[in-house]
């Protein structure tokens, strides 16, 4: 997975544009004008959002009550102070009483932009992933109503209600400063999923999603990245290799459409109901994908439906049938 590839060395030299551009567009313009922004620099790469992901934070720095920021980084300036006490956290909590200094958090949501590459598959294309941070205002670190037992729970306390504010500064979760954008990461996926089969002897659940992708109605449909983003997510094995996941997230706005059957509904009114929810989210066997990649669509719709096609009643083309037979015979989901 270390090995460098054409398409990544080739990402490497598109980042540098789209850092640029992540650093001149305010946040509150909105992704349409990050994405025009970015356009200027890379006139030949019309990236465009797929997917907003919100709802996360990370540990941010360390703040008095005044707004004068003693830190950018929390978790190393605790760490620092620790270790200039020997580790004894019950003496850093002494030193420290009575303190007003604040945490704060890094707020945030990724938007997911997609351009197209020369190719044919459906992975040939470009994911760039930025964040939208702001940094807040969180708990008081030394606050005399909490006694936290580790480190972690020093740095990453809950609100502490009306602790948080009144002398102590803002309340929890006012910002600190205007939120802005930030680089996260850009990648060929097509490149990725193949250095990704590098990583085992068996191919891992997005290839075969992918491969199910093309096999099936939906590839011939409909581009693949008009559909869904790839989360990633990387961690180091005991060989200190860094191995990477892969999993599809639906470029739903709001909540996937609600499938219209129960389980044990066949026949007629189960064909309804997956040509209802195919219709709302607009490519065939979405209910299929949907069930590998999210909870609207139950396990036991695959099941039906090949009971149906071996009672004479076969409302799929025979391409999506292989597709739904095969997941029976060897089931996978994320």
């Amino acid at each position: 997975m270390n090995a460098p590839t054409a398409w990544g060395e080739r990402c490497r030299q598109l980042a540098e544009p789209v850092v640029e551009a992540c650093s001149v567009t305010s946040a509150a313009a909105g992704p349409a004008a990050l994405a025009h922004e970015i356009r200027k620099y890379l006139p030949d790469w019309p990236f465009r959002e797929v997917l907003c992901r919100g709802g996360w934070y990370r540990l941010g720095g360390v703040i008095d009550a005044d707004g004068v920021r003693v830190s950018d980084n929390l978790e190393q300036w605790t760490v620092a102070e620790l270790e200039a006490r020997d580790g004894e956290l019950g003496v850093l909590l002494d030193d420290y009483a009575g303190s007003t200094l604040r945490a704060t958090h890094l707020r945030g949501r990724t938007h997911y932009f997609a351009a197209a590459t020369p190719g044919r598959a459906s992975t040939d294309f470009v994911q760039l992933e930025v964040e939208e941070l702001q940094e807040t205002w969180a708990s008081p670190l030394f606050r005399d109503d909490a006694s936290p037992a580790t480190l972690d729970e020093l740095i990453d306390a809950p609100c502490g209600g009306e602790a948080c504010a009144g002398e102590h500064g803002p309340r929890c979760g006012t910002p600190v400063e205007a939120a802005h954008y930030r680089f996260r990461r850009l990648t060929h996926v097509g490149d990725l999923l193949a250095r990704m089969r590098t990583q085992a002897l068996e191919p891992q659940p997005i290839h075969r999603f992918v491969a199910d992708w093309d096999a099936s109605s939906a590839g011939p449909a409909t581009a693949f990245c008009n559909h869904w983003a790839i989360a990633l997510r990387e961690h180091l094995d005991r060989f200190r290799q860094t191995i990477v996941r892969a999993t599809p997230i639906p470029a739903l706005t709001g909540e996937a459409p609600r499938f219209g059957a129960r389980e044990g509904t066949s026949g007629l009114s189960l064909h309804a109901a997956l040509l209802a929810f195919d219709r709302a989210v607009g490519y065939p066997m979405a209910w299929y994908f949907g069930m590998l990649a999210g909870k609207a669509v139950g396990h036991w719709v695959p099941a039906a439906v090949a009971s149906d096609a071996a009672a004479g009643f076969s409302y799929l083309p025979e391409r999506d049938l292989a597709v739904v037979r095969q997941w029976l015979h060897r089931p996978y989901a994320f």
